[in-house]
């Protein structure tokens, strides 16, 4: 029923996957347990360094024989310089002095370095022979897609507008996931600006599928068999769900974040650069209205994700949701507390219902 060029590339028995969110909320086991119902668990490693890869996919291979993906950021250039820094970690004292926060000296991200650990997070994954690599925040060197392929690994892009979408294509990418501006978390937009990327799933879909031949995966807002079917109607070959998963027992998501979304409503999400220098979607909270009345432009990611990091993880260990990061998409009323095998079976129960109803 579900059978299509996608499910055959990836080899799964459901056009579902799950979304690589970095920082923890993708646990080997939530990647298995998606694995396991026939979708594709995907670990997020973006801020991972290649000895923390290496554990969770040995994990993930002790818990699924199946197919799972891992996802990384790809380096680009940023500028800040000591002036800028020293500006907007004075803007976050305040909020540090309520979360009694002593800030030690933050360490600037190098470019070179992070391209290093790029490079050496790719040769990992082809040492580990992981089935699928995905990538975020650009299209990295077609010297490292031409590399994974020759090692039989799927490489997958993100785009958020149709331009994007075709650069994707052109690298030699097998498939593009499509954000539309429902998405929760980081906006994995590359060619064009924060607000030339806010295109909403159900009108971006159809516009990317009549351009490019690889298949097409949708990711913004869905949820459930509606969503799923809803999706495929429009041209794409899949979904691809974030928020839905995260709220689920398997996730690795905080507690308090997992309750805050499931007692959100959709008006609560906001567009934000407040956390880690670059726009991404989450429940509006202290942090982010503190921080953006006392600064209006901030220093560009990872920068400002390195500032912020210390009241991020105070918050947490302090169950402070004011000042944690919630990142959520825009159907937080349909997100549910359940294991991913229930999850899986409800959305696939509801689009065969879609299906025979029709």
């Amino acid at each position: 029923m579900f059978k299509s060029e996608l499910t055959e590339i990836l080899q799964i028995d459901y056009p579902i996957i799950q979304a690589p969110m970095a920082g923890g909320v993708t646990t080997p086991e939530l990647v298995a347990a998606v694995s396991n119902s026939g979708g594709l668990g995907s670990i997020g490693a973006g801020y991972m360094t290649p000895e923390q890869i290496r554990v969770h996919i040995k994990k993930v291979k002790e818990l699924t024989s199946k197919p799972f993906a891992i996802n990384l950021f790809v380096p680009s250039k940023f500028e800040v310089t000591k002036s800028e820094m020293e500006s907007a970690s004075q803007n976050l004292q305040s909020i540090r002095t309520e979360l009694n926060v002593i800030q030690d000296d933050v360490e600037v991200p190098i470019y070179e370095n992070m391209v290093k650990t790029f490079n050496e997070q790719i040769k990992l994954i082809i040492e580990e022979k992981v089935p699928v690599c995905s990538f975020t925040f650009g299209v990295p060197s077609l010297e490292v897609i031409e590399t994974l392929k020759k090692n039989k690994i799927i490489v997958v892009g993100t785009a958020t507008t149709v331009g994007e979408a075709a650069e994707v294509e052109k690298s030699g990418m097998d498939i593009v996931v499509l954000q539309g501006s429902e998405a929760g978390g980081h906006r994995g937009n590359f060619m064009h600006g924060d607000q030339e990327s806010l295109i909403g799933l159900m009108s971006l879909i159809p516009q990317v599928a009549d351009q490019v031949e690889i298949p097409v995966i949708a990711a913004g807002g869905i949820m459930d068999g509606r969503g799923l079917m809803a999706s495929l109607c429009l041209g794409a070959k899949g979904v691809q769900m974030g928020t839905a998963f995260l709220t689920c027992e398997e996730s690795g998501a905080h507690q308090v974040h997992k309750k805050t979304i499931l007692q959100a409503s959709e008006d609560q999400t906001v567009l934000t650069k407040a956390v880690s220098g670059k726009t991404a979607r989450g429940l509006n909270n202290q942090f982010i209205v503190e921080a953006e009345e006392l600064q209006t432009a901030f220093p560009e990611f990872p920068v400002q994700n390195a500032l912020t990091q210390s009241i991020r993880k105070a918050a947490a260990q302090q169950n402070k949701p004011e000042y944690m990061s919630l990142w959520s998409g825009q159907s937080p009323r349909l997100a549910r507390e359940q294991t991913v095998a229930e999850l899986m079976e409800k959305v696939i129960f509801d689009a065969l219902n879609i299906i025979n109803t029709n």
